[in-house]
Formats: structure tokens, sequence, C-alpha cells
């Protein structure tokens, strides 16, 4: 249950983009004329003004009126508030008009990354300062494991009183530069050093693999430079203490990594369990993919007995997956699209005293969430992150940045042509039980309250659809007129050109 992780991008390594995420921009309000000027940014929908930091370099453009600070040179600002921020000396400018842009300039980085200086001299990340004294007594350790490998050709044995003795010395002898050493850590680190364990694999491969993925792109920092995972508490757990070298001597199985670790008797209670694994999706209703899944679970591992449902697991399936169902399981793990559907298994979960495991249900932010019954908290949706999504009415009425454009330009598209389409295919298609008929189960399918909304698109698609050419040009004479000629001329008309949000400052900027 141990990890290491090492960046080696040699001694000039130039990254291009620092930072995570799209450079910050924002539309210019005023400018004013001092030293230091005053940045007024344009308030979005909720009041969130700008993403800009202190010491943040940027540029302008499109700015009327102050036309000195187009094209200039990057210039660093001051956070003043969230609307506000201060520049250089502006009071030479001309007075500042209306319009621009002030946009976010991040300028390469060079890095140097020597191993044998890393070697000798870590920097390792932690979580926390406490941390570190753990972390350098593991990279001792591993220097250790290394050169135990070199000298006999092979790793620990577990539970190996000698083999862990002279791992211990070995880090003893390394370990003089880097600080007091803890032996119980690497005692514990050696005793299990063969032992392999999936998750922490998985999670620490990830990592390798976002690392990697730096090195190609040159875009974001590299880790710097070490990072140490142990999950050396497992240990601790009661059956794991008392292990022997006999509970944990290899079977030539594809388990003998996670038997290295916790002995054989916990792989066959191991072997088991029974979980119930949710990976429903739009896409499941017209494909079985839990069939297909099924199928693939079985090749990977063929010692897997995995029976495959197609039965959407909620309110209207309570007869299928009730009291007896749930209380056979020793867990669940899901994969679901909509937090609504995580609450109901939630629920189910937290009554019936089953684990729950749930990743994706938060979309790409890579949330993982646990909940045990009576021993963690029940899950709860996200707060709305502070990322870079748009305002509904920012993108209706204000699109003025590309940004904006864009995303106004994808959600129109998607609301006219693909999610109207897709309901009404789900709609018309056949019902699996009575061929010829509708769907019944199409609308409980749906997300919660969003039924009649739904069932009404599709009346309304239905009604509507184009019957030849005339019909589709007619139709978008008449969207294009509502969308760029009748909406603007209302915009227009409730905000006048000469409108002023307060006195000397534009509304249109």
């Amino acid at each position: 249950p141990n990890r290491q992780l090492f960046c080696d991008f040699g001694e000039h390594f130039i990254v291009n983009d620092p930072a995570e995420g799209e450079p910050v921009c924002a539309a210019v309000k005023h400018i004013s004329k001092g030293n230091p000027g005053i940045v007024t940014c344009t308030g979005t929908e909720g009041s969130r003004g700008h993403l800009f930091r202190d010491g943040d370099l940027v540029t302008f453009s499109g700015v009327e009126g102050m036309t000195e600070l187009n094209g200039q040179e990057p210039v660093p600002v001051q956070v003043m508030d969230a609307f506000r921020l201060k520049i250089g000396d502006t009071r030479s400018f001309s007075h500042y008009r209306c319009s621009g842009l002030v946009s976010q300039v991040r300028l390469p980085q060079v890095h140097s990354y020597p191993l044998s200086q890393a070697l000798a001299e870590p920097k390792i990340q932690v979580a926390n300062p406490e941390d570190l004294s753990r972390s350098r007594s593991l990279h001792a350790a591993f220097q250790a494991l290394h050169a135990f490998h070199e000298e006999q050709g092979r790793l620990p044995r577990p539970r190996v009183s000698a083999d862990t003795k002279w791992v211990l010395e070995l880090a003893q002898s390394l370990a003089v530069h880097l600080g007091p050493l803890d032996e119980d850590v690497v005692q514990a680190f050696a005793s299990v050093s063969a032992g392999d364990l999936c998750p922490v694999a998985a999670v620490v491969g990830a990592m390798a693999a976002q690392e990697a993925l730096k090195a190609i792109t040159r875009k974001f920092l590299p880790l710097d430079q070490w990072l140490y995972f142990d999950a050396l508490e497992c240990l601790a757990l009661e059956g794991v203490t008392q292990l022997t070298e006999e509970d944990c001597v290899p079977r030539g199985s594809r388990y003998d990594g996670q038997i290295a670790v916790f002995g054989a008797a916990f792989q066959e209670l191991l072997g088991r369990q029974k979980y119930l694994v949710l990976l429903y999706r739009s896409a499941d209703i017209l494909k079985p993919k839990s069939v297909v899944a099924a199928v693939a679970v079985r090749r990977m591992n063929p010692d897997v007995r995995v029976t495959a449902h197609q039965n959407q697991v909620g309110p209207a399936t309570e007869l299928l997956y009730g009291d007896d169902f749930f209380r056979h399981l020793d867990g669940v793990a899901s994969a679901l699209d909509t937090l609504e559907a995580r609450a109901y298994l939630e629920s189910c979960c937290f009554r019936y005293l089953t684990p729950l495991l749930d990743s994706g249900t938060e979309g790409p932010w890579g949330n993982v969430l646990a909940m045990v019954p009576h021993l963690t908290k029940l899950l709860r949706p996200a707060a709305a992150p502070e990322d870079h999504t748009f305002p509904l009415c920012t993108l209706r009425y204000f699109p003025q940045t590309i940004q904006y454009t864009l995303q106004w330009a994808r959600d129109e598209f998607e609301g006219l042509f693909q999610l109207p389409a897709e309901h009404v295919n789900r709609f018309m298609e056949p019902a699996a039980v009575v061929p010829g008929c509708r769907d019944p189960a199409f609308p409980e399918q749906l997300p919660t309250g969003k039924a009649v909304e739904v069932l009404e698109q599709v009346r309304r698609s239905l009604q509507e659809r184009p019957r030849d050419w005339q019909d589709c040009v007619c139709w978008a004479r008449r969207h294009w007129q509502s969308c760029y000629h009748d909406a603007i001329s209302q915009l227009l008309h409730t905000f006048p050109l000469e409108h002023e949000v307060k006195p000397g400052v534009p509304f249109w900027t």
C-alpha cells in the first residue's frame, strides 16, 4: 500500500502555460485617469465579478478613448474588490470612452529537475506539514528497497522479519542526511513492499498519467518533485496485525499482491462479496449496457460472477429492488448521471445499512464519494463550484466575449437540434414487452420534475415537424426574426443607447 511518484523533466524544462484553466478575461466598464488607474469590470448575473488575482499580468484590447492601453506590454494588476483593479499610471492617457477587454497573460516558466540533487535534497509534496517527516522516512525506505533488490535480485518477502530488518538497516544508513527516521514506518513498509493493491495503483497511476501529459504538452506545472502515497494504517486493522509469513505467502494467483498485504483469508472473504454496480445513462435505454459491461467484466476476470440487470433502480422498481435485494448486498458502486438518482440510491443504502461508492455523478470534477451508514456523513450535492461556466442571463442577452458567444451557440444548437430529436426518438421507441406500443416507462426515466416539460416538447416537435424543404426555410426565417431582430429590439427598448448605470458610466460598453 505504498507508492512513490517522481518527475524528472531535465534541467531546462519550459512550461508554456503554467496555470490550469483558460486565461481570465473581463469586459471593461470604465477606466479612470490617475496613479494608479482604476479599471472597473462589467458585473455578471449574481454580481459575480472578475477572477483576477494580485500580480496577474494583463493586456488590453478594444478600448475606445484611452487607446494608449491597447497593445501595451503586459502590466501587473492589484485587486481592489470583485469588480475593480489597479493598474499603472494612466494620467497621461486619453479619457476612457467605452468598450474594451482586459485579458490575463501567462508567460512561460523555466524549471530545473536534476535527479542527483533531488535524491539527496528531496522536495516532497505533502498535504499537511506534519506529514513531511513520514514522507522523508518513506523516501529513505524506497531507496533502501532499491538497494535490497539490487543485492538480492528480489523484493522483501511478506512478513519475513529477516528481510524487514535488512531493509531497516539499509534505510538507517541512507537517512543520515534526511533527519529522524520513523523506524515503525520503514518496517511496516518493508513487510508489505511485495504487495500490490489495485486501488492504490489506480490513484497513483492516474497522477503519473497527468504528469506525463504535462511533459508532452508543456502545459501546467509539473510535480515538484516527489510525492509519496501510503495507506499503512490498513496494517493496523483487526486481523491484519496477527498475520504470519504463511498467511501471506504467494498462491500463484492474480491476487498474490493483495494476499501479501492482507493475507489469504481476507482475499477469500473479498471474493464472496456481493455488489450492486450501477452504470445507468440515457444511452442505456436503447442499448443493454449492463449486458455489455457484464461481458467485459468476465473477459477481464473469469472468476467474477456477474448478473446483468436491465431495470432502472427507482421507486417504480422497488418490488424488484427492495428489502431482500439490498439486505443481501455487501455494497453498492454507482456512476449515475443525476444527483436525483444518487439521492434515491443513497436513501436505499442508508435504510439498509449498505456502503455506497459514487463516482461520476458530479461530472468531470473527479469526485469520488463514499458513504458508510453511521460512520460517514450522508452524501450531499456539491455546492455550485466557482468554475468558468457562464450565467444563463449573460449568455442570453449579453454574450460579449468569444467564450460567451461560443457557449451560446453550443447551447442554442443542442436546444434546437439535439435534445428535441433525442426525446422524440426515445418516445417513439417501441416497448420491448409489447411490440408496436410506445414505451410507458419513458416518462419515469426522465429527471424529476422534467417529465411534463419534456413531453410537451415532444408533442410540439411532432406537431410542428417540417414536411419539406420549404417548411425548413420558413422555420429558419421565423427563428432568425425572433433571435436577431425581435429580441434585440426589445432589449434596446428596455435599455436605450443613452442609458447609464450611474452618472457618467454608460450601460452599453
